[in-house]
């Protein structure tokens, strides 16, 4: 099984997409949607409660405002819905099986245990550019292809859409960096031009989910399998901690737009 993502700006383009993968054959259960969410204050606007609302009702109509989300772009009324809150990134709302599974209990992103038992093909270092995505207001569709063929039709179907690449948003978001990033590496009397690959590389890494927060040394064990050529490079534990440091800064920067639009 194979994944192919699809980054779209809004969920009408959203919408007509998932019509056009349905026009091609795809089974709605191969369809996957993460779209960003209402938060509380965001609810409690919309719907007012008075004082004696019961335990857990703000929860109720998240969940319903996620259904509402999945009719909205033309997912199935029965489609799995789930809604999380991740830590820089906010409220979101997971449509299909599989949108539902990358994001564990407490809003924690995708860990070792899903991880490892992952068959579907959703590459592991792909999921902070869906966190990116969300964090923007974008909608991300993942569609589960059977065969190689079945996804180059998906691919080629998703980009006749509208839809952003994955690769495309990366680039983007490192273009977005760069300038501070070259300036910092700069900084310490570094050779940016000819380390940035492998700095990158090692800054990239620091967005693993099942690494954030936690410092070079300690998550060395578990870097090295996946990046066994430069892991003990100094440019690579150089991005690494540099991406380290902007992870911890996606919360602060979420807490601030959230006091700004109260």
């Amino acid at each position: 099984m194979k994944t192919v993502a699809g980054i779209f700006a809004s969920r009408e383009a959203a919408a007509r997409a998932i019509q056009r993968l349905r026009g091609i054959g795809v089974r709605d259960e191969a369809i996957n949607v993460l779209a960003p969410g209402m938060s509380e204050r965001d609810i409690e606007a919309r719907v007012p409660t008075d004082h004696g609302e019961q335990p857990g009702m703000g929860t109720a109509i998240g969940a319903v405002a996620g259904a509402a989300t999945g009719a909205s772009i033309g997912l199935p009324i029965g489609a799995a819905i789930a809604t999380f809150v991740i830590p820089g990134v906010g409220p979101i709302i997971a449509a299909g099986l599989l949108g539902a599974a990358l994001f564990g209990a407490g809003g924690a992103t995708v860990g070792h245990k899903l991880e490892d038992s992952l068959s579907t093909g959703v590459p592991r270092d792909e999921l902070f550019i869906y966190e990116e995505a969300l964090r923007r207001g974008r909608l991300v569709l993942i569609v589960e292809a059977e065969t190689d063929e079945e996804a180059d039709i998906v691919r080629a179907t998703l980009d006749a859409a509208g839809a952003e690449s994955v690769d495309a948003a990366r680039e983007e978001w490192w273009v977005g960096l760069r300038d501070e990033e070259e300036s910092a590496y700069r900084a310490a009397g570094r050779d940016f031009e000819a380390d940035e690959p492998v700095y990158r590389r090692g800054f990239e890494a620091a967005m693993l989910p099942f690494v954030r927060g936690r410092g070079y040394d300690a998550a060395l064990a578990e870097l090295g399998p996946m990046y066994p050529e430069i892991c003990q490079a100094d440019a690579f534990r150089l991005g690494y901690e540099r991406g380290q440091l902007y992870g911890t800064q996606l919360p602060e920067d979420e807490q601030r737009r959230e006091d700004r639009a109260a």
